[in-house]
């Protein structure tokens, strides 16, 4: 779920090796046309899950570069490298696992008991699939990964607290 397109995951492969090196991890791609294409992309450093202006301004200064090399994109574009915001989206089975608690949503590629999309709180992984604790039901559901077409954290009370602990412990080690 890092990319959609074969041009996302070809401007991923040239990302990642050169994100690795800055200490960073690639949370997604997203290749969006019009007059002048932008690409979007977003990462987080691996040790804290944070990414600073100047994480930002370096992987940006190394990825142009690397890709006036290889050229992935004809035509003029916009490259955009940001962090993945409170909001962020969830890209990779161990996602579920970190943000366990919070609360998502969930968009599948088919479905499945009538319906596409669904809420509620995460509550880890099992294998290939991810829990959840769907909104209004007793039941945990346990859904493929791999059924997942779009994922995200919604922002309550209880991430914004999180991400300013995060920010307050990531302070004061430095």
């Amino acid at each position: 779920m890092k990319t959609k397109t074969d041009m996302d995951s070809r401007i991923l492969a040239i990302a990642e090796p050169i994100a690795a090196d800055l200490g960073l991890r690639v949370v997604r791609i997203r290749v969006m046309g019009g007059k002048k294409s932008t690409v979007q992309l977003m990462a987080e450093r691996i040790s804290d899950g944070l990414m600073g202006v100047d994480d930002c301004a370096n992987l940006s200064r190394e990825l142009s570069s690397a890709m006036e090399v290889e050229d992935p994109i004809h035509d003029p574009y916009v490259l955009e490298v940001s962090s993945p915001g409170l909001d962020r989206p969830l890209t990779s089975i161990e996602d579920f696992e970190t943000y366990k608690g919070f609360l998502v949503r969930l968009e599948l590629d088919r479905f499945v008991e009538g319906r596409k999309r669904f809420r509620g709180i995460a509550a880890g992984v099992d294998g290939d699939n991810i829990e959840i604790d769907l909104d209004g039901e007793e039941d945990r559901a346990e859904i493929p990964f791999a059924w997942l077409s779009d994922a995200k954290l919604l922002i309550t009370d209880e991430l914004i607290a999180a991400g300013q602990a995060k920010k307050t412990d990531q302070a004061e080690t430095e």
